[in-house]
């Protein structure tokens, strides 16, 4: 009967499989290696997002403030504008907005937490 040899965990180990530590130091390589190859100008997230409009977003949450505050009715319209989809139903709610439809063509806007309270339904 032959005795079991002794193996070396760290020698097999490392043939096998690698630990996180250099998982991420290959990564990090790999990433390094592509921008110096291709440089650092064509990186996606270093590019302004032409997709988003901040001026209009600073618009459109500054009027959605101003119809909750003052309570102004809304048209369909305004109220598509603001939420940003048009209403489907008397009642719509998104974002922690609240739109109820009083009359045809007429919304009231308020924040989701100020219909819970009972003094202002």
């Amino acid at each position: 009967m032959s005795a079991p040899q002794p193996t070396d965990s760290k020698n097999n180990n490392s043939n096998a499989e690698i630990n996180p530590e250099q998982a991420l130091g290959l990564v990090s390589l790999g990433l390094m290696q592509k921008l110096s190859d291709k440089g650092i100008a064509n990186l996606n997230w270093l590019k302004e997002d032409e997709k988003c409009d901040t001026y209009e977003l600073r618009q459109r949450l500054e009027l959605t403030a101003l119809a909750i505050e003052t309570g102004a009715p809304l048209s369909t319209t305004e109220v598509s504008k603001l939420l940003g989809v048009r209403p489907g139903s008397s009642k719509v709610e998104r974002g922690g907005l609240i739109a109820k439809k009083i009359s045809r063509n007429v919304w009231r806007l308020i924040k989701s937490s100020q219909e819970t309270s009972h003094w202002r339904n």
